[in-house]
C-alpha cells in the first residue's frame, strides 16, 4: 500500500496484507506516528499481526484480541492509561475505515485538525 495502495507482506506473518483497512502501517500513519515520506520504508503488517497495538481497539466491527507479551499487555495499564490508549486507537482504527474506501487522498488520512 505504501507504494500506490497496491500492499506488501506482512513481516510478521508473511501473507500479503490487502487493504489500508487491516494495515497496521496505515494506522500508526492515521494516528501521526509515521510521517508520509517514511511509508515506503516502514515495514507492513496486518493490524492483527501487531497485538501490541490491536489490543487497544475497541469497537464491534474488530474482533478483540489480546497481548500475550506480558510486558505489553493493556490489562497492566492503569485504567485511566489504558481507556485512554484505547479511545485513540480506535478512533484511529475508525478513520482509517472510513477514509479506506473513500475519494480522501493518502495525505489526508491523518486524523482532520480539530
Amino acid at each position: 500500500m505504501a507504494n500506490c495502495d497496491e500492499g506488501y507482506n506482512c513481516d510478521r506473518c508473511g501473507e500479503y496484507v490487502e487493504n489500508v483497512r487491516e494495515s497496521e502501517l496505515y494506522l500508526r500513519y492515521v494516528m501521526g506516528f509515521v510521517p508520509s515520506t517514511e511509508l515506503r520504508r516502514e515495514p507492513e503488517r496486518h493490524i492483527r499481526c501487531g497485538p501490541e497495538f490491536a489490543q487497544f481497539i475497541v469497537d464491534d466491527e474488530f474482533d478483540a484480541i489480546a497481548c500475550d507479551d506480558p510486558d505489553l499487555d493493556k490489562r497492566k495499564l492503569p485504567h485511566e492509561v489504558r481507556e485512554r490508549q484505547e479511545q485513540v486507537f480506535t478512533r484511529a482504527w475508525r478513520r482509517l475505515q472510513e477514509v479506506a474506501d473513500s475519494d480522501v487522498t493518502v495525505e489526508d488520512y491523518p486524523f482532520p485538525s480539530d
